[in-house]
C-alpha cells in the first residue's frame, strides 16, 4: 500500500477506512462482521482508521478498539469530539448541539481513550466548530492533551479557511477532514488552498458520495428505514433522479477504463494531490478490496478533465444536508 503524509506528524496508508457506517447512520451491522472487515483492512495494507465519540454514540469507538487492540502498533486511529450527546437516544438523533468547550475536549479524550483501549489517540479532531467558543480556546485545550502525551496530533473537521488559520496559530494542525468528492467540491473554494499553504493534510470523508458514486444505488427503496440518507436532499425525489443521471455518465467512463465507478470516483479524489487521504466507509470485505484497488489507478490530465466534464459539481441537485443540520456544516 502506498503511504502518504498528513502534515509533518503522521504517515498513513494512501486510503483509510471510515468506520462510522458499522454502527451509525446507515443501520449498522453485527459486531463479528464489522471486526472481520476491520481486521481484513489491516491485512490489505490500510493503517488509517476513522471513528468518533458520536458514532453510535460511543459504540463505534468501542468496536474499533476491540478489533484493533492487538494490532495497535500497526495502525493510526483518529477520533473526534465536539457534539453534545443525548444519551437517551441512539444514532444520528443523539446529536443535540455543539460543544467545543476546553473541558469538553479533555473529558471526551479521556473517555475515548478508555473506549478505544489505548493510551494515546493518534489524531484527535474537533468534529465541528462551536460558534459559542473561540476556536483558539478549543485548540488550546487540544494542545494541552498533546503536551500531556494523550494525543499525538490534532485535526479539525468541516472548518473554514479562516478557522483553520486561527487554529494553526495556536498549535500545528495535522489534518482537516471535510466532505469531498466529485459531487461535493466545497473544499476547493479556499480550504484546500489553506491546507497546502500551512502544510496541513486533507482527509475527505464520503468520497463516494455516501454510496451514490458507486453506481450501485439505483433507488432509495434500497435504503433501510433508519438510513439517514432518506433525510438528505440529494437523495430525495427529483434530486435523486437528476443525480443518478450524472452517475450514469460516470459509469460509462469507468467501463471504458475497465474499472468500477467507485474506483474511478476514488481515483479522482486520490489524484487531486498526494496530501489527500480519503476515508471511504464500507461494511463489506469485497467493497473494501475494490476501494483499495483505486490507489493504483493513475489518471492523466485529459482523463481528469473528462471526468470533471461529465460530472460538473454545479449540476448536482440538492444540498448536502437538510436546513436543520446547518450548524453542522462549515460556514
Amino acid at each position: 500500500m502506498q503511504q502518504r503524509k498528513l502534515g509533518s506528524a503522521l504517515s498513513v496508508s494512501a486510503i483509510g477506512l471510515g468506520c462510522m457506517g458499522m454502527s451509525h447512520a446507515y443501520g449498522g451491522q453485527d459486531e463479528a462482521t464489522s471486526i472481520a472487515t476491520l481486521r481484513r483492512a489491516v491485512d490489505l495494507g490500510i493503517t488509517f482508521f476513522d471513528t468518533a465519540e458520536v458514532y453510535g454514540p460511543f459504540v463505534n469507538e468501542e468496536l474499533v478498539g476491540k478489533a484493533l487492540r492487538d494490532l495497535r502498533d500497526e495502525v493510526v486511529i483518529a477520533t473526534k469530539f465536539g457534539f453534545r450527546i443525548n444519551t437517551d437516544k441512539s444514532d444520528a438523533a443523539a446529536m443535540s448541539g455543539l460543544d467545543g468547550r476546553p473541558e469538553q475536549a479533555k473529558s471526551v479524550a479521556e473517555a475515548s481513550l478508555r473506549r478505544l483501549g489505548t493510551d494515546v489517540i493518534d489524531l484527535y479532531y474537533l468534529h465541528r466548530v462551536d460558534p459559542a467558543v473561540p476556536i483558539e480556546d478549543t485548540v488550546g485545550a487540544m494542545a494541552d492533551l498533546v503536551a500531556e502525551g494523550k494525543v499525538k496530533a490534532i485535526g479539525l473537521s468541516e472548518v473554514t479557511a479562516d478557522e483553520l488559520r486561527r487554529a494553526h496559530e495556536i498549535h500545528p494542525i495535522t489534518a482537516v477532514q471535510s466532505e469531498y468528492s466529485l459531487w461535493t467540491r466545497d473544499p476547493e473554494m479556499g480550504v484546500l488552498a489553506a491546507c497546502r499553504e500551512l502544510g496541513v493534510g486533507f482527509v475527505p470523508f464520503s468520497p463516494l458520495g455516501r454510496g451514490m458514486l458507486t453506481g450501485a444505488l439505483t433507488s432509495t427503496d434500497a435504503l433501510g428505514p433508519n438510513d439517514f440518507r432518506r433525510g438528505l436532499p440529494r437523495f430525495q425525489g427529483e434530486n435523486f433522479d437528476l443525480n443518478r443521471s450524472l452517475v450514469a455518465a460516470l459509469d460509462a467512463l469507468a467501463a471504458e477504463k475497465g474499472v468500477t465507478p467507485a474506483q474511478l470516483a476514488l481515483a479522482w479524489v486520490l489524484n487531486q494531490g498526494d496530501d489527500i487521504v480519503p476515508i471511504p466507509g464500507t461494511r463489506s470485505e469485497v467493497r473494501l478490496a475494490e476501494n483499495i484497488a483505486a490507489v493504483d489507478i493513475v489518471l492523466s490530465e485529459p482523463e481528469l478533465a473528462q471526468i470533471a466534464a461529465v460530472f460538473p459539481a454545479e449540476s448536482v441537485a440538492g444540498a448536502r444536508y437538510a436546513p436543520t443540520a446547518a450548524p453542522y456544516v462549515a460556514r
